[in-house]
């Protein structure tokens, strides 16, 4: 009877052991599974600039820094306020090409040409987003930006 308790106990020990590290391995899989997959939209457009437009990891979608350009790829005329217009125009319908829309932004940087034009840049940046959902926002300065444009702003969404 003590030999056959004793083999019992050394099984148990066995299976235990046995789907202890079945199951580890199972979680190791899982946590495999759950990276993030990274998409370059540089990788798919061969005319890509030196840039993406966005990269997407998961469900977050990072676009690069926009300007207020028409399609003609000329800013727009009419100073801050008609940039800004265009600006978040251009992105917004970046956001719903890939999968995502203005109101699913959760962050933006604002980089004016000059700090005493974000009254004025506020004042229609404001309108694009809902007032409830307001996406958290850094704003600064700078010494200049590309093509003479008065702002750029980059966002980072969620997907729908």
């Amino acid at each position: 009877m003590k030999k056959s308790i004793v083999t019992a106990g050394v099984a148990a020990i066995v299976l235990s052991f046995s789907v202890s590290a079945e199951c580890r391995q199972r979680a190791a899989k899982q946590q495999v599974s759950k990276a993030p997959v990274v998409e370059y939209q540089s990788a798919s457009n061969p005319n890509a600039r030196t840039l993406s437009d966005f990269v997407r990891v998961g469900d977050i979608i990072y676009l690069s820094g926009k300007l207020g350009t028409g399609s003609d790829g000329k800013l727009v005329e009419g100073g801050i306020k008609a940039e800004t217009k265009q600006t978040l125009e251009n992105i917004k319908a970046l956001l719903e090409k890939n999968g995502s829309s203005i109101d699913n932004v959760v962050k933006c940087t604002v980089m004016l040409a000059d700090i005493k034009e974000w009254a004025d840049m506020n004042s229609v940046y404001v309108t694009f987003f809902k007032k409830e959902r307001l996406p958290a926002r850094s704003a600064f300065g700078t010494s200049g930006l590309v093509n003479s444009a008065r702002v750029e702003i980059e966002c980072m969404a969620t997907m729908k």
